[in-house]
């Protein structure tokens, strides 16, 4: 169980975008809102936050990469749903997904959050993915805010 944190995030002034895959849509949309509300919760600008659609989870780092690159986003946030198969196809495709964000992330010293679901069964999925204060959405972009001002405080 993940402990939240008491310090409160703040997203004023900052540019955020939300990379979104299609796959799973009701599961991944659901992540998506939850990391918009989280951001506007903060106090970010709905203007500031982009919205980017995936074809899947596979092309969420090289859409990461992109963004990052072109400037247009103090941090990413990855979002995506897979569900376990009958071989261990879902578990090369989250390794090879973790590692091109974290990469990304290294690379270019802005923070890339992944909130990418990896679930054994749908109904795990759409727990992770409800409108509560469970959503993995809203966790990925908190962490992103967070990582953006500790970043900042190293800076200053």
């Amino acid at each position: 169980m993940q402990v939240e944190t008491s310090k409160p995030v703040a997203a004023i002034g900052c540019k955020v975008a939300i990379i979104t895959s299609s796959y799973h849509q009701e599961i991944t949309s659901s992540l998506a809102r939850g990391a918009e509300a989280s951001f506007l919760e903060a106090g970010g600008n709905a203007e500031n936050c982009m919205h980017i659609q995936a074809a899947g989870a596979w092309e969420l780092p090289i859409l990461a990469k992109r963004v990052i690159d072109s400037k247009n986003a103090d941090a990413v946030i990855a979002l995506g749903c897979i569900i376990t198969g009958e071989t261990t196809h879902d578990q090369v495709i989250g390794h090879a997904i973790a590692h091109g964000l974290m990469q990304v992330g290294l690379e270019c010293g802005k923070p890339v959050s992944m909130g990418v679901l990896t679930c054994q069964t749908i109904a795990q999925a759409q727990a992770r993915s409800s409108e509560s204060s469970s959503n993995k959405g809203r966790e990925a972009m908190n962490a992103a805010l967070h990582t953006i001002e500790s970043l900042q405080e190293i800076n200053a």
